[in-house]
């Protein structure tokens, strides 16, 4: 994640003209592709209240203190193992059907890393930047389906620009204008990005932001040829790996197995023309 001290001047006229508009903007929220099956709803438009390249580059910065973090202490997986490479090539097949849920993942930078952890865990930060545990493939043994559907769930977050949204709702507009003060060149920026950068891993998604990840993830991972019935084979696991509590620590905040079961089985039906087109 880089600080925004080099931003292009083009860009101090665009986030200055942002600060303008902030007020209608939050009250304007796209509607859902033209094209999606799944039931979802528009995307909140108080993300607008955040701008989305600073919380991209504090992302970028925060996933690379990370990676080195990781590297230090010998937990980065290598270009040459195999479990990564597994990951690549899943996410090569899913990014190309990103752009439906967000232009802006047109021009992001998309990375895949996996990390030596035991934790069932895994998360794709805003701008694209991707990470999975060792524990989440080895401990549910999850096939190429499975590990799509975990993927596709986690951009579809940063697609759907959940992070935005639920910083705006917990810092409020005061927050929002002393950032657009920082952002002019009226304190220090860096703070600033860094403050975000550090939030990223610890913020928690609301129940309505995991079931729209759910839904628009199972059907990334359709059109990318992933065979949508592994959603619920997947959410099986998980409530194995819980012992039928719901799901691991990170999906705390996710709605319980039995309801998501339910809630991704009347979907996949939808999403399963878009498989078989895709050649599944």
């Amino acid at each position: 994640m880089c600080f925004l001290c080099d931003a292009k001047s083009s860009a101090w006229v665009h986030r200055r003209a942002f600060l303008l508009a902030a007020g209608s903007a939050a009250m304007a929220a796209p509607v859902a592709p033209a094209l999606a099956q799944v039931d979802v709803g528009p995307s909140s438009g108080l993300r607008k209240l955040v701008p989305a390249e600073d919380l991209e580059d504090a992302a970028s910065q925060q996933y690379g203190q990370l990676l080195a973090d990781a590297r230090a202490k010998g937990a980065l997986a290598p270009a040459g193992n195999p479990q990564l490479q597994r990951l690549q090539r899943i996410a090569a097949k899913l990014v190309p059907q990103t752009a439906q849920w967000n232009d802006r993942a047109r021009q992001w930078k998309w990375e895949v890393n996996l990390l030596g952890s035991k934790q069932i865990n895994a998360f794709c930060m805003p701008g694209g930047k991707i990470a999975f545990y060792t524990g989440i493939l080895n401990q549910l043994e999850l096939s190429d389906d499975e590990a799509a559907m975990i993927m596709g769930h986690e951009m579809a977050h940063a697609l759907r620009e959940h992070a935005r949204a639920r910083i705006a709702k917990s810092k409020g507009t005061g927050t929002v204008l002393s950032i657009g003060a920082q952002l002019l060149g009226l304190g220090q920026l860096g703070e600033v990005a860094a403050s975000l950068g550090t939030q990223l891993l610890t913020l928690k998604f609301s129940r309505e932001d995991e079931t729209d990840a759910d839904l628009v993830g199972l059907e990334l991972a359709a059109r990318a040829g992933y065979n949508p019935q592994a959603s619920v084979s997947l959410w099986e696991k998980m409530g194995q790996a819980s012992g039928g509590a719901g799901g691991p620590s990170f999906l705390s905040t996710h709605p319980s197995g039995p309801q998501r079961i339910q809630q991704l089985q009347a979907n996949v039906p939808k999403v399963q023309g878009l498989y078989q087109r895709a050649g599944g």
